[in-house]
């Protein structure tokens, strides 16, 4: 057969990722390993900063994807992953560490429910990524239930309290243990929380909502710990409450119609 008959061989597609957007979920992975080797010896404070910055880097590179066109199937996986190390692993043993160690079975099993329901959650979320209406999460997203964990250790530790001692009168190994599986159980909960997804970076935004944002950053800066934490706890309580105030509404809903 002539070479000018011959069939032409098919190109080979060339395999790749993008830089950008997995360079931020790889500095969010790092803030996750970080955090556990710091638990590790004992400095639980730099360890729930690096689960916060993991998190910023986190809410960063999906953003980053979108606004440069450069999403992937290898990043939406790599990005489950990273989250699992930074929001499963990391959270769980730097509570387990701090708080729960001296508990004995009691303490494993709270650290594991978190993890396996942080696994849980992450694998329900890629699962229904186009089912469910992107302006809510279907349980407590894994980054928000990390704040809520870190930042309680975060707080007590930044007001003298230790991992043995009481605050207000409770026991912080079990008050650590209830947070603990509290942030589990709602990230594999069907309560929806509000996702933030449909607010728009590029779009134009009144003068006033920049003031807004500096006036936050700086309410935020006057105190981390308390602020971040506190905010952290009033969403994880968000979805909860939207929830009983639909019920009630369906409720006195039927009871007009009846």
């Amino acid at each position: 057969m002539s070479k000018e008959t011959s069939s032409p061989r098919p190109e080979r597609r060339r395999r790749g990722i993008y830089i950008l957007p997995n360079l931020f979920t790889s500095a969010a992975l790092f803030g996750g390993f970080y955090a556990i080797v710091q638990a590790m010896n004992g400095r639980f404070e730099h360890a729930c900063v690096a689960v916060f910055v993991a998190m910023i880097l986190d809410a960063l590179d999906g953003r980053v994807a979108r606004m440069t066109n450069t999403q992937s199937a290898f990043g939406a996986e790599y990005d489950s992953l990273s989250d699992m190390v930074s929001f499963g692993a990391a959270p769980s043993l730097v509570i387990y560490e701090w708080a729960m160690r001296d508990l004995g079975k009691l303490g494993w099993i709270a650290a594991f429910i978190y993890c396996v329901c942080a696994a849980l959650r992450l694998a329900r979320f890629n699962t229904n990524i186009d089912v469910i209406d992107k302006r809510f999460f279907q349980g407590l997203p894994s980054p928000a239930a990390a704040a809520l964990v870190t930042g309680f250790v975060w707080v007590m530790i930044d007001n003298g309290v230790g991992g043995e001692d009481y605050f207000l009168g409770l026991p912080v190994p079990y008050l650590a243990c209830a947070i603990t599986a509290f942030a589990g159980i709602s990230m594999v909960s069907s309560v929806f929380f509000y996702s933030g997804k449909d607010f728009n970076l590029r779009r134009s935004v009144p003068f006033a909502a920049a003031i807004a944002l500096i006036v936050i950053l700086l309410f935020v800066s006057s105190y981390p710990p308390g602020v971040l934490f506190g905010v952290f706890v009033c969403y994880a309580l968000s979805g909860y409450v939207m929830t009983l105030v639909r019920r009630l509404r369906k409720r006195s809903a039927r009871a007009s119609h009846s």
